[in-house]
């Protein structure tokens, strides 16, 4: 684990002295995954007879929707925390946020830039769905990096024991103590969802069908990592019985299941030849 890539003693800059500088490697992460995103967007978009230029620009005001929203949720399930330490709000900046909250804030924003563009919805959403998830599988990495979001203490040949001082003050990463590697965990689903959905792509029978697979797939991939998750930061719905992340992925779920008839009875696509 390596919460920061590297770091530069105090320097002089222009009389003043500048420093220490620590480049974050969440940071750098996030960045690097939202860039391969975006490339396979574009990569889609370009399959999908679909303009990249104008698929690619949706992609970025989506990703900035999404940070917003990820910060949003984070802050609604730690309100009792945040309200009684309200200082402690400037820390937000510095966290990734809850995921579905930034889902939940990127996809009105996705909507009305579809709508402005006269861009089929689904169609769309198909070509977003793959880069969305390389980007989330990259940067779960990252959260393995920075130690935040791990697991419960276990008892495994693949447990990770974190041992960094700085990711304990950050974020509360428990230190000496073999841990499961959730992080690592939705890293991998996430690749192997985004090789699914690639797969799929060119084969689909309808527009809709790529993006309702990734909702379905994240959220079963989700619900089942939340049990070995052992931060407490994620918030806790129905006494305790479920995570905010557990509760929403049901949502999506059901959701899922209830718009897939409707797809199916829409006019089918002849799958690209492979």
């Amino acid at each position: 684990m390596h919460p920061r890539l590297f770091t530069l003693p105090p320097f002089d800059l222009f009389g003043r002295t500048v420093g220490p500088l620590a480049l974050p490697t969440y940071g750098l992460l996030l960045v690097v995954g939202m860039l391969a995103g975006l490339w396979v967007v574009t990569r889609q978009a370009r399959k999908a007879g679909l303009v990249p230029e104008t698929i690619t620009d949706m992609a970025v005001y989506a990703i900035i929707a999404g940070l917003i929203g990820a910060k949003v949720l984070l802050l609604v399930v730690e309100w009792p925390y945040y309200s009684h330490n309200p200082r402690e709000m400037f820390s937000l900046l510095q966290s990734g946020g809850v995921f579905y909250g930034g889902l939940l804030g990127a996809i009105p924003v996705a909507f009305w830039y579809a709508r402005r563009h006269q861009l089929d919805g689904w169609r769309t959403a198909d070509v977003l769905a793959p880069g969305l998830v390389v980007g989330q599988a990259v940067g779960r990495i990252g959260c393995f990096m920075a130690g935040c979001c791990y697991g419960k203490p276990a008892d495994v040949p693949w447990a990770v024991t974190f041992r960094d001082l700085y990711a304990n003050r950050n974020v509360g990463t428990p230190l000496d103590i073999p841990l499961h590697p959730t992080q690592l965990y939705e890293s991998a689903a996430c690749f192997l969802i985004f090789a699914f959905l690639l797969w799929m792509a060119p084969r689909k029978r309808f527009h809709g069908q790529v993006v309702l697979a990734y909702v379905f797939l994240y959220a079963v991939a989700r619900f089942v990592i939340e049990i070995f998750r052992g931060d407490t930061v994620r918030g806790f719905v129905l006494g305790g019985r479920l995570s905010t992340s557990q509760f929403i992925a049901l949502l999506m779920i059901v959701a899922a299941a209830l718009i897939l008839p409707y797809l199916m009875r829409r006019k089918r696509v002849a799958p690209a030849a492979a």
